[in-house]
C-alpha cells in the first residue's frame, strides 16, 4: 500500500513544489561557431602563436640534442680544458661542469632559507605593514633586474677590503672574483621564485588550521614550524628547483664575478676554501667562450656542453612538474 506524499496547503488550495532548477546539459560546451567573426579570428591568432612557440621550443631542443649527441664524448666530463691547436687536443669541460655544481649548491643554499624566511614573515606576520609592502616591492624589483646589473653591484661589494677574505687578493688589491661572490649574487636570481612559491603554499592553507593549532596551546612559531611549513613543503621544493635552474643557467654574473678562465684556479689555503675563494667557470661560461663567435671558437665542444646544460635544466623542470603534480594528487584543504 502506497502512502501519498502530503502537499503544503494554502488558503487558495494546494501549493505545487518549486520547480527543480535545470542548468546546462552535462558536458555541453559552447562552440566557437556561434562567436562573432572578430572573436574567432582572435582565437585563431592565439592558437597560431601557441603552436609557433611550441614549434620554436621543440626546434631548439631537438637541434641541441642532435648536435650534442653528435659531439659529446664521456671523456669530456672528466677531462679539464687544456691548450691545444685542435678541438681534440684542448681537453673537455670537467672544471666547467664541477663549477656549475658548486655555484648551484652554494647559491640555492643561500637563497632557500632566506626565501622561505621572507615568505613566512610576509604571510604569517607582515608587521609593520609598511615594511612588508617595501619587502614585496623589493622582491618584485629583484625579479626584474637584469643579471648584469646584479653582477656589477656584486663587483662593488666584493671588491671592498672588508670582504677580501672571500676572494683572491694580491698586494692589497681585492679582485672580488670567487665562487663565494658569484654564488651570493646568483642567490638573488633564485630568491623571487622561492618566495613566490612558498607564499602560494602558505596562502593555500585555510585559516582554521592555524586556529585549531592555537586552540591546543601551540604558539605561532610552533604552528609555523610543525604544521604550516611541512604542509607547504611541495611548493617550497618547487620554488627551490626552479630557482636552481635559474642559477645554473645564468651567464652574466658568472662571467663578471667568477672570471673568464676555463679552469678552476684555487688560491692558497685549506681545501675546499682555496677553491671557493678562487676563480673558475661554469657550463654557461664555457659555452659562451667556445661558441663560434666566442674567443676560443670550438663549436663542437660548445654544442656538447650546451647539451649537458640543457639536460640539467630539463631535468630540473621535470622534477618541479613531478613535485607539483604529486602535491595536487595528495589532496587539497577543504575550507
Amino acid at each position: 500500500m502506497e502512502l501519498a506524499t502530503p502537499q503544503a496547503q494554502s488558503p487558495s488550495g494546494p501549493v505545487a513544489p518549486p520547480p527543480t532548477p535545470r542548468g546546462p546539459a552535462k558536458g555541453a560546451v559552447e562552440g566557437s561557431a556561434t562567436w562573432r567573426l572578430s572573436d574567432r579570428i582572435g582565437l585563431a591568432i592565439c592558437w597560431a602563436l601557441g603552436l609557433l612557440f611550441c614549434a620554436i621550443a621543440a626546434g631548439i631542443v631537438a637541434y641541441l640534442f642532435i648536435q650534442g649527441i653528435k659531439f659529446l664524448r664521456p671523456s669530456m666530463l672528466v677531462t679539464p680544458a687544456t691548450s691545444g691547436f685542435t678541438e681534440a687536443q684542448s681537453g673537455g669541460f670537467s672544471d666547467a661542469f664541477l663549477g656549475t655544481l658548486i655555484v648551484g649548491a652554494m647559491g640555492i643554499s643561500i637563497a632557500l632559507p632566506v626565501g622561505v624566511g621572507v615568505a613566512v614573515w610576509l604571510v604569517e606576520y607582515g608587521r609593520p605593514a609598511a615594511l612588508a609592502r617595501i619587502t614585496e616591492s623589493t622582491i618584485e624589483a629583484i625579479a626584474g633586474i637584469p643579471s648584469i646589473v646584479l653582477a656589477l653591484f656584486g663587483t662593488v661589494i666584493f671588491s671592498s677590503t672588508a670582504l677580501a677574505f672571500l676572494s683572491r687578493t694580491s698586494e692589497g688589491v681585492v679582485f672580488g672574483r670567487s665562487f663565494f661572490a658569484a654564488s651570493a649574487m646568483l642567490s638573488l636570481v633564485a630568491l623571487p621564485l622561492i618566495v613566490a612559491s612558498t607564499r602560494e603554499g602558505l596562502n593555500a592553507i585555510p585559516q582554521h588550521v592555524r586556529e585549531a593549532s592555537y586552540g591546543v596551546g601551540k604558539t605561532k612559531i610552533a604552528t609555523t614550524r610543525r604544521i604550516l611549513l611541512p604542509t607547504a613543503r611541495p611548493q617550497v621544493a618547487t620554488g627551490a628547483v626552479l630557482g636552481l635552474g635559474r642559477i645554473i643557467g645564468d651567464t652574466a654574473i658568472v662571467l663578471v664575478l667568477l672570471g673568464a678562465t676555463q679552469n678552476l684556479e684555487p688560491t692558497g689555503g685549506p681545501f675546499p676554501i682555496d677553491y671557493l675563494r678562487g676563480a673558475g667557470t661554469t657550463l654557461t661560461n664555457f659555452v659562451y667562450e667556445t661558441s663560434p663567435t666566442g674567443n676560443l671558437n670550438q663549436p663542437q665542444k660548445a654544442y656538447a656542453a650546451a647539451f649537458v646544460l640543457l639536460l640539467m635544466v630539463l631535468g630540473l623542470n621535470a622534477a618541479a612538474d613531478v613535485i607539483h603534480r604529486r602535491a595536487r594528487k595528495a589532496g587539497t584543504w577543504s575550507h
